[in-house]
């Protein structure tokens, strides 16, 4: 099973959000866990999430990026979820040998993720924090899904691209966690 962490603040109004959410959806054995929808005040279950995350074979966390990192639940899901003795840490070994698949949308095209560009940067230099959590909870880290220019894709490309990012899910799914 594939435990989908979404934590989009603003879903209805995230066209490609959304259009990658529904195809994850339409994947056999993909668990979404909204947790905008279910943590509206922040108050995470973390006996919910942490039984949720044990019982998967891989872990998707998926979100828009805010300000070069995760939106703010998000984050708070990392901090509270991912404590010391359970992920990390000694007696921690709950995630060891999960896969775990970033998923993300930029505002910024790719272009603005280049050395000339906006960010002055190429994206893989915010991809460290994401890809260090995962190695340092003993998790595989698969290579990340990042949709760059989130509010100006078109149609065709938004839907190509949910396509591929149901079919790294799908092909996730199949390979049942080994890594």
């Amino acid at each position: 099973m594939i435990v989908l962490a979404y934590a989009h603040p603003h879903h209805a109004r995230s066209r490609a959000n959304r259009a990658l959410l529904d195809a994850a959806a339409s994947v056999p054995g993909v668990a979404v866990r909204n947790l905008y929808d279910l943590y509206p005040d922040f108050d995470i279950d973390v006996d919910a999430e942490q039984a949720a995350l044990g019982a998967a074979d891989a872990i998707v966390l998926q979100h828009p990026v805010y300000w070069y990192s995760l939106s703010a639940l998000a984050k708070l899901w990392l901090d509270t979820v991912f404590v010391h003795g359970w992920a990390y840490g000694e007696g921690g070994r709950a995630l060891v040998g999960k896969r775990f698949f970033w998923a993300a949308t930029t505002g910024g095209d790719e272009s603005a993720y280049a050395p000339e560009g906006v960010h002055s940067q190429p994206f893989e230099a915010f991809v460290a924090p994401m890809r260090q959590t995962a190695r340092y909870c003993g998790m595989h880290w698969e290579p990340p899904f990042i949709l760059h220019g989130a509010h100006v894709i078109d149609d065709g490309t938004l839907a190509a691209l949910a396509s591929r990012y149901r079919d790294r899910l799908a092909a996730l799914a199949a390979e049942r966690g080994t890594p």
